[in-house]
């Protein structure tokens, strides 16, 4: 009983103060969040009487909302101005959204006052489809009139306004054909060459890598790579991958001997006690313990080593008059390491961890070329960082 108790209070409190939540939200003039609080609710069991509140305040909020809406047409409408036509627009949707919110709940009846709920809708069809075509040919005409311009932002606007005519009247006219157009004209573009420096042969495929961007995951809507010159493309800018030094290590095989002892667990025995003697329990069976044994093993243990850094340096360079905009060094290295180890003696005293290295044996050591190519895998990913912290236009 205790616990039906308890739960009957949790829903109360629940209710409560979802009721509440609405009645701040309406009375703050968030309407349209009132109404989805109120509809949400209202899903279920709208007719039980624990849910009246709800339709009282969807009544009330869809009034004041509707209200609202009409009177900011009204003002807008006599503004006149051509910068409001989408916010007229996007109100007549809001007017038909709201009421195709409300429609599968209907009725919800009033049962103190023995009535239905009031929801006067009107049909927007016609107000709806005016104002599209309305905001779409401003959109249309505006977009045009700015690409009669040679400003890339202007060119980018331009491209905004024709997406959105796209989504909300879509193949309307050229309008893929401009944004095509738009998406050219007012993107920059970045020749991405490389320079070697060095006095050591950089593999072709670590340039092509390094060179191909399209695994970069750049996703900069305005900025177009390119690491071969198109001739139709008119460049903004040039990024010099500069390879400034490149140092490989000598092939290292350093060894070590060492001794390791261990007491280890080797089965178990009879525990004797001073007398020498046999130790019982309180059935009479013999104690048994754990039989310790120490152990040793003299370990000889060979580390392969070598390494490889690649120093580089990033430009960016304004590639109409060839100035220097920003440098950023970068450095990388990698590390090839292989430790194998034989022993003398009782391996299992040495420690848990290392007895994998008593199953490797000696590798081949990576070439001048593998050792180059893992290292600019670090390289790429700090080029990547670099572009994507400091873009050609903030």
């Amino acid at each position: 009983m205790k616990k039906i108790t308890l739960l009957l209070s949790f829903f109360i409190l629940v209710w409560s103060c979802g009721v509440k939540q609405t009645q701040n939200l309406l009375s703050t003039g968030n309407y349209d969040q009132a109404i989805d609080n109120a509809v949400s609710n209202l899903r279920t069991n709208k007719d039980k009487k624990g849910k009246q509140d709800y339709v009282y305040l969807l009544e009330e909020a869809f009034t004041k909302a509707k209200e609202r809406d009409l009177n900011t047409l009204n003002l807008l409408t006599k503004d006149a101005n051509p910068a409001q036509l989408e916010k007229i627009y996007n109100t007549y949707l809001q007017l038909n959204i709201r009421q195709e919110k409300i429609k599968p709940l209907l009725p919800l009846r009033l049962i103190k006052e023995d009535r239905n709920g009031i929801f006067p809708f009107d049909n927007y069809n016609n107000q709806i489809i005016e104002s599209k075509n309305v905001v779409s040919a401003y959109l249309y005409a505006n977009a045009k009139k700015l690409m009669t311009t040679t400003d890339k932002m202007n060119y980018r606007k331009a491209y905004d306004d024709l997406d959105y005519l796209n989504q909300i009247n879509p193949n309307y006219k050229d309008v893929l054909q401009l944004m095509d157009d738009a998406k050219f004209k007012g993107s920059d573009y970045v020749f991405v060459n490389t320079k070697n420096e060095t006095n050591m042969i950089i593999p072709i495929g670590l340039r092509n890598d390094l060179l191909d961007f399209s695994t970069y995951g750049l996703n900069d809507k305005w900025t177009v790579y390119h690491n071969s010159k198109l001739r139709e493309i008119d460049y903004d800018y040039e990024m010099k991958i500069n390879f400034r030094q490149i140092y490989i290590s000598p092939e290292q095989i350093k060894e070590r001997e060492f001794v390791k002892e261990r007491v280890i667990k080797d089965g178990v025995k009879k525990l004797i006690d001073t007398n020498g003697k046999e130790v019982v329990d309180e059935k009479g069976k013999v104690v048994m313990v754990d039989n310790l044994k120490t152990v040793n093993a003299r370990i000889y243990e060979f580390r392969q080593f070598k390494s490889c850094q690649i120093t580089a340096k990033i430009d960016y360079v304004n590639f109409r008059n060839n100035q220097l905009l920003q440098s950023f060094p970068i450095t990388s290295e990698f590390i090839f390491e292989n430790i194998y180890s034989t022993y003398k003696g009782d391996r299992r005293a040495s420690d848990d961890n290392y007895y994998s290295n008593f199953d490797k044996k000696a590798v081949a050591f990576p070439s001048y070329e593998q050792m180059v190519y893992d290292t600019s895998k670090d390289l790429k990913s700090k080029i990547k960082e670099v572009i994507s912290r400091n873009p050609f236009i903030n």
